[in-house]
């Protein structure tokens, strides 16, 4: 019932995400999104525009925290949750906003970050569209004694996608990235942690 009550969006975050709190009774999380349930939210502005009734379904599942309380609630998790868009610099604010977390205590936080395709009519206004196909990435952040990765200010700009730079960082295990756009962080490798 929850899967049809979901777009693309939401299938894509929450399928991410339970893949990664799997086995785990309660984690805090951060669900984070450029644009959110854009698809959705178009639907009710053209609604609204042609003075048609709003569906509250639609609505509801339309604000930029629909994601992260469907999550709380498939799962049964009271858990401190956070949702979260900053823009072109979302994916590396909600990475920091996950370590933040850790730093402050939390043993482990989930960070949950998905996009879709931007529509049409909305491809112009975004100044780079970060990618062209729907992208969602769930990581589980964790406490350890080794500090494997950090995040630190970069002030220099990027010379890729937030997302490419992510996986390329994960997936070629690269020992930097530089993830953002106006306000860029790098995500570095300790050398010495294994």
């Amino acid at each position: 019932m929850l899967r049809r009550r979901l777009d693309r969006h939401g299938r894509m975050a929450l399928a991410t995400a339970w893949a990664c709190a799997e086995g785990l009774d309660t984690v805090q999380f951060v669900f984070a999104s450029r644009h959110g349930d854009l698809t959705r939210t178009l639907e009710l502005l053209t609604a609204l525009g042609n003075k048609d009734m709003l569906s509250p379904t639609s609505f509801s599942l339309s604000v930029h925290n629909s994601a992260a309380g469907l999550f709380s609630i498939a799962r049964g998790d009271r858990a401190a949750a956070t949702a979260m868009a900053a823009g072109a610099d979302t994916l590396g604010l909600c990475m920091l906003e996950g370590a933040n977390m850790i730093a402050e205590g939390a043993e482990r936080v989930l960070v949950c970050y998905a996009d879709d395709v931007t529509p049409p009519c909305y491809q112009r206004y975004v100044k780079q569209e970060s990618t062209r196909l729907p992208f969602s990435i769930s990581m589980l952040l964790t406490r350890t004694a080794l500090q494997p990765c950090r995040l630190l200010r970069h002030t220099g700009g990027a010379t890729e996608a937030p997302e490419a730079a992510l996986i390329r960082f994960l997936v070629e295990e690269s020992a930097a990235s530089v993830i953002g756009v106006d306000q860029p962080w790098r995500l570095e490798r300790d050398k010495h942690a294994h």
